[in-house]
């Protein structure tokens, strides 16, 4: 069964999908932010305990939503995929993939599910690295195809 996965472009499983340079600025961006603002905090002389302390907390809250906007991936197994986008996990078996897209100007890959619904996946998205998106949706596409509805595998 390990022939076909290099003919058709799928890696081997498991394997995450994951915006990796995109992470890497956003969690930059929230630590130096959060480093400057607090630094500002203690160091003007006139601010009383409670201004520092929100100081930090926005800083904080800052981060956090940086942190958030770091969180999605996409983790494909021998089962299915788990979908981990902002603030929502969902787990889909690879039956209930009919197609992966990501078109021109897509901000990031669409799921096609057997219900007829679309979903989204923030874990491939070809903002900062457009050609890692593209390879990495072949791949999820290859996948999804080797392992979905219209295959037999057991």
């Amino acid at each position: 069964m390990s022939a076909p996965a290099p003919r058709t472009g799928a890696p081997a499983l498991p394997v995450t999908f994951r915006p990796t340079r995109t992470r890497v600025v956003l969690l930059s961006v929230g630590v130096m932010m959060f480093a400057v603002i607090t630094v500002v905090a203690f160091t003007l002389e006139q601010l009383s305990t409670g201004e520092r302390a929100s100081f930090v907390f926005t800083a904080l809250v800052f981060l956090g939503v940086l942190a958030l906007l770091s969180r999605p991936k996409i983790v494909a197994d021998d089962s299915g995929v788990t979908v981990v986008n902002l603030t929502r996990t969902r787990r889909l078996s690879w039956a209930e993939i009919v197609r992966v897209n990501l078109r021109v100007g897509d901000p990031w890959v669409f799921l096609d599910l057997s219900d007829g619904t679309s979903m989204p996946a923030l874990g491939i998205q070809p903002g900062i690295a457009k050609e890692q998106a593209i390879r990495d949706a072949r791949a999820l596409r290859a996948l999804a195809e080797n392992h979905g509805a219209g295959t037999d595998n057991g």
